[in-house]
């Protein structure tokens, strides 16, 4: 009976989980409640084990400690039991570095616009972070800073987050290089960099901006969110496309251009993969008609299996 009412719950949830259903709803904290509520349901008891994979540092066994993570070489040594504590049990302080840009304004058939979808998405982590008593911070910015706020962990910060995205419209270009080089000086100590954007900017300087952040030993995590437009490209008709960044209008033909078009996009995301992996960034990119709850557990349940690969290769 329970797992049926568990099975109900989620399928409930998730009628108010398609980005068009949330958004109709104004309240982005009401948003990310129903987000990480349906994240949880489809989790059901599946082991996860925090956000972070970077181990910490050691602290001696308590009874009720879970025995899976003594530290069997230390205790070799010192004949004492001691756990593997990891970045999540020490108040992990994550930053969101959430794109305004304009061309994040796009949005088609009622749907949520990129921007709309990535704030929800921060919201949510922060929230689910909030849950787990971390800190948690928020920068915005198109091609200056709109506004930055500090990690913390008041019980009031969440709510300052969720005013500042509400209150921004993306209007202006990104300059996302000159903006990751100003919040690494201003982020104080090693912790999560998370980048939510549609990256629309240069590679090279993205690549260049990111590393500034690794140098301080951050952990970085790139959420590269595309309006599903972008990359189906459903037009048929004849059709004008206006350029959301200062970049003119273009009347063309779309089925000539479908093939060579979806063969550009699926270069570009797969070389900022790559370069994201290689430089040991973490990288989702994530649909606008993606459920949120579900893009969240791929991702989530992703860097979780990494922890566990990590734990055992210690």
């Amino acid at each position: 009976m329970s797992q049926l009412t568990d099975q109900q719950n989620s399928d409930d949830l998730r009628k108010y989980l398609d980005p068009k259903v949330l958004a109709k709803i104004s309240r982005l904290d009401l948003q990310a409640r129903l987000v990480v509520e349906g994240f949880m349901a489809g989790l059901h008891k599946s082991p996860f084990h925090g956000f972070s994979v970077e181990f910490a540092s050691h602290r001696e066994y308590a009874p009720g400690d879970d025995t899976r993570h003594i530290d069997w070489k230390v205790q070799a040594k010192t004949d004492r039991y001691y756990i593997k504590q990891y970045e999540e049990e020490t108040n992990l302080k994550a930053t969101f570095v959430l794109d305004a840009s304009e061309s994040m304004h796009y949005a088609r058939d009622g749907g949520m616009s990129k921007y709309q979808y990535a704030a929800s998405v921060t919201a949510s982590l922060a929230f689910l972070l909030q849950q787990q008593q971390d800190a948690v911070g928020l920068a915005v910015f198109d091609d200056d800073l709109r506004a930055y706020i500090p990690p913390g962990a008041k019980a009031n910060q969440l709510r300052r987050m969720i005013h500042e995205m509400d209150v921004v419209e993306p209007r202006r270009k990104t300059s996302l290089e000159s903006i990751c080089h100003i919040l690494a000086e201003k982020i104080p100590r090693r912790g999560l960099v998370c980048l939510v954007s549609d990256l629309f900017a240069d590679l090279d300087g993205v690549l260049r901006g990111l590393q500034h952040f690794r140098h301080y030993d951050h952990e970085v995590v790139v959420l590269h969110v595309m309006d599903a437009d972008e990359l189906t490209f459903p037009f048929q008709r004849n059709t004008m496309f206006r350029g959301l960044e200062e970049t003119g209008r273009l009347l063309i033909e779309p089925r000539s251009l479908r093939q060579g078009y979806l063969e550009a996009v699926d270069a570009f995301c797969h070389a900022v993969k790559r370069t994201c992996i290689s430089h040991r960034m973490d990288y989702k990119l994530i649909s606008t008609a993606d459920h949120l709850d579900a893009a969240l557990l791929t991702f989530l349940a992703a860097r979780a299996a990494a922890v566990r690969k990590a734990g055992a290769k210690r």
